[in-house]
């Protein structure tokens, strides 16, 4: 077996045999040859091998731990090209003195190599920990900094002789790239969803907010996945992993990508305060027009939370990872802003109402550290699927309206709801609608009263009929209410999918 073992000194690689016959990396598994490239780097066997939690990647990841408690990072990953992306980087950061791995030893396939331990916290694990401890901010704030003081840093990396032919998938965050993140969102996010467009005058749209993005001086390296999970603290300072994605881009991507970062829910005054701590580490490198880098800021931002919301819905609706779809309201709390308070070019009216519908037909998040009982109650299209369970405890109920009178059969009430008074009124004229209500308040009274002794804090009740508007509204608005009264102690966050119901 061949490995390629990295000397201290940065940037310098020698080869070494390790045994007078090859083996094929096949014919191991990753741990098995992980743990024979960390037994020649160090010179002894390894006593421990963890497996570390995976994140929105492919990658694996291996915690070796040796008898003199040190300790090391094997990684797999079977991109190749991804791999040496990362490899070219790691090591021009590292002869820039600039806090990224160290790279200690590639096995010959180029899909297995080692790295130094950057210890086990994220700048995003303290963030959540000081919140937890209702501890001052200032602490978490003083690593932010270092942060934007050293991203300058790393964008200026293209002017310093950084090989971007290497740069996967793409070279550049060019029209190509912004296409695939704009399409994400719209096919994996908006489809999904079912937000409503005309999907000609969403394109048009979307090919004048690239040529406004594309106006900016992009010839900067581009983190591309620059956010408070991707940064380590280490040794009282900050370090940078997870940067194989770079390409050439704009200055104004990473940083939009750092302060709108979904769940790190960073309050407006925070970004504004570290967007222009950031833009003085800037100004002494170049010269920077604060009014027109801070419009083209907010043009990126949005960009950026489009494309992480269609990675959250492809991860949660279409590969079943519902623990991704937590980060979707934070997302859409972020878009609010940038609504409200940072106009779009006038140019782009479809995209414009596209985004306002998404803002307007979600519900605010019930924060994560609650300890009370949330019940989620929603209506749907059985058309268009059983809502997936977003707090990601699966069970609950689906309640299925559609053996009920249908005022949608009626053409006077195509254009109302369950929550107009036309349609409650059709509906409590039989008999068999309350004799429903009374049976699934019944039900569902039994498993709060349950969850609420056992201290569980999460349980979904959907309805569901032909359209999502007539009856499944209406019962989900009457359960709602019913909880609301019954049970003053829980949340009730009620939601209805579809548009014409203002939830």
């Amino acid at each position: 077996m061949n490995v390629f073992l990295e000397q201290p000194r940065r940037g310098n690689t020698h080869e070494v045999q390790l045994t007078p016959h090859k083996v094929q990396a096949a014919v191991w598994g990753h741990h098995e040859i992980l743990t024979q490239l960390a037994t020649a780097h160090a010179g002894k066997t390894p006593i421990s091998c963890v497996p570390l939690a995976q994140s929105g990647s492919h990658r694996r990841y291996y915690r070796f731990t040796f008898a003199d408690d040190s300790t090391l990072i094997g990684v797999y990953n079977e991109d190749i090209a991804e791999n040496k992306a990362f490899f070219e980087y790691t090591r021009f950061f590292g002869a820039q003195k600039l806090n990224v791995p160290t790279l200690l030893a590639i096995h010959e396939d180029q899909q297995h190599y080692l790295l130094n331990d950057l210890g086990k916290q994220t700048l995003y694990d303290l963030l959540c920990e000081n919140r937890k401890d209702n501890g001052d901010f200032q602490d978490v704030m003083e690593y932010y900094k270092k942060v934007v003081a050293a991203l300058p840093q790393f964008q200026m990396t293209t002017q310093k002789g950084l090989d971007m032919s290497v740069a996967y998938p793409r070279a550049a965050f060019d029209r190509q790239s912004m296409q695939w993140d704009l399409n994400y969102f719209k096919y994996y996010y908006l489809k999904m969803v079912y937000i409503p467009f005309n999907e000609q005058l969403l394109e048009d749209d979307y090919q004048r907010f690239m040529d406004y993005l594309l106006s900016v001086d992009d010839n900067y390296f581009l983190y591309r996945d620059f956010q408070s999970r991707n940064i380590m603290v280490y040794q009282d300072d900050v370090w940078f992993i997870d940067y194989q994605g770079g390409r050439r881009g704009a200055l104004q991507y990473d940083i939009a990508s750092l302060l709108y970062d979904a769940k790190a829910d960073l309050a407006p005054e925070t970004r504004e305060e570290l967007l222009e701590c950031y833009m003085d580490h800037l100004s002494q490198l170049i010269p920077v027009d604060r009014k027109q880098f801070k419009d083209y800021f907010n043009a990126f931002s949005l960009i950026r939370i489009m494309q992480a919301m269609g990675a959250y819905g492809y991860r949660g609706y279409f590969e079943r990872k519902t623990h991704f779809l937590q980060s979707v309201p934070y997302a859409i709390r972020n878009m609010r802003y940038l609504l409200e308070h940072h106009a779009l070019p006038d140019n782009l009216p479809e995209l414009r109402q596209v985004l306002q519908t998404v803002v307007d037909s979600y519900t605010e998040p019930v924060p994560e550290d609650s300890d009370k009982l949330t019940v989620t109650v929603q209506s749907f299209s059985f058309k268009k699927g059983i809502p997936e369970d977003k707090s990601g405890n699966g069970g609950g109920f689906a309640f299925d309206c559609r053996a009920l009178p249908n005022p949608g059969r009626e053409k006077k009430y195509a254009n109302f709801t369950g929550k107009d008074d036309c349609v409650k009124e059709y509906l409590q004229q039989y008999p068999e609608v309350e004799t429903f209500v009374n049976h699934v308040n019944a039900l569902v009274d039994m498993s709060v009263d349950n969850y609420l002794e056992r201290k569980f804090t999460h349980l979904t009740v959907n309805f569901g009929c032909t359209g999502g508007q007539h009856r499944s509204v209406y019962f989900a608005e009457r359960t709602a209410e019913h909880l609301r009264a019954k049970y003053p102690q829980i949340i009730v966050d009620l939601r209805h999918s579809n548009p014409l119901v203002q939830g």
